[in-house]
């Protein structure tokens, strides 16, 4: 079993922390919660004062933070993860971040003796907790071969989509069309209700139609056809508005540094920052149909 360091206990990071220790790994934990270091010590971890405390003498380090800017402060620098880190040590930042900043970070490792893969996750709290997380994973294939058991002990589905920094560039791209697709999505249903159509029934055709897409399938903007969906739960998250303006933005940005052209990303960065600007933020993004509905 590995010693593994790990930063960042939040509503991602904790349940994929506790998956490691239910592996049989030693975890050194931190945090900047008090409340996620109690939850962490609780659950058989040992928790330390600083993150670049995680990486003495660890096998591996993995990350769940909230931007590049905090993943480069932690790991870079002379009192940063790297630098406590031994040498042939392995880093796996499964934070949502820009591609610039991981192939930043991964460079520096490599120069430094140590390893490092991007891993962002798909699947939620639910999956966090379940350990059924997707993972997509940028790095060599060294990287990948070493990262791969500790990923199946936090996921069902671990990718590998290339070089450094493909991680993240799998990430916003697939959340990019998410965001676009789910507003297709409510757009459909906001437009059956005005003409009179029943959701169900829209639900019926269109799921078995070529209008068929997971936003409708597993993630119904409307209560009722998908009992599990936050539309069923007063749009409670789920995938918070905020969370899905990030990534949106992150595709933007992406977009524009290789010149690639995204109109649809790009409209729906804005509808979202209009929808989270609103005081949505913390609504689950599906919610985004109560606005096109005109709603406040």
């Amino acid at each position: 079993m590995a010693m593994i360091g790990f930063i960042g206990l939040g509503n991602m990071g904790g349940p994929m922390m506790r998956n490691l220790l239910k592996a049989g790994h030693k975890v050194r934990a931190f945090d900047l919660s008090e409340t996620a270091k109690k939850a962490a010590t609780e659950a058989g971890a040992t928790v330390v004062d600083k993150a670049a405390d995680t990486a003495e003498g660890a096998d591996v380090v993995v990350s769940m933070l909230p931007a590049g800017e905090h993943v480069k402060s932690v790991y870079l620098g002379e009192a940063g993860v790297m630098a406590r880190a031994p040498k042939g040590c392995l880093f796996i930042d499964s934070s949502t971040i820009d591609v610039a900043s991981a192939r930043e970070v991964a460079a520096a490792a490599l120069a430094n003796g140590q390893l490092m893969v991007d891993a962002p996750v798909s699947g939620g709290v639910g999956g966090a907790e379940a350990g059924t997380l997707t993972f997509m994973v940028g790095g060599s294939d060294d990287s990948f071969a070493k990262a791969l058991p500790i990923l199946e002990a936090m996921g069902k589905n671990i990718v590998h989509a290339g070089g450094a920094g493909n991680g993240q560039a799998a990430k916003i791209c697939n959340n990019m069309l998410l965001g676009i697709s789910m507003i297709g999505t409510c757009e459909a249903f906001a437009l059956a209700e005005k003409l009179g159509l029943d959701a169900q029934k829209l639900f019926d055709i269109s799921s078995k139609s070529s209008g068929q897409n997971w936003s409708m399938t597993s993630y119904c903007p409307v209560p009722g056809p998908v009992p599990t969906s936050p539309a069923n739960r007063d749009y409670q998250p789920g995938f918070a508005a905020a969370m899905m303006l990030k990534d949106l933005k992150l595709a933007v940005e992406a977009a524009s540094k290789a010149g690639a052209s995204v109109p649809l990303g790009s409209q729906a960065s804005q509808l979202y920052a209009l929808f989270a600007g609103a005081g949505h933020a913390g609504t689950d993004f599906s919610g985004i149909i109560n606005m096109l509905r005109g709603a406040k």
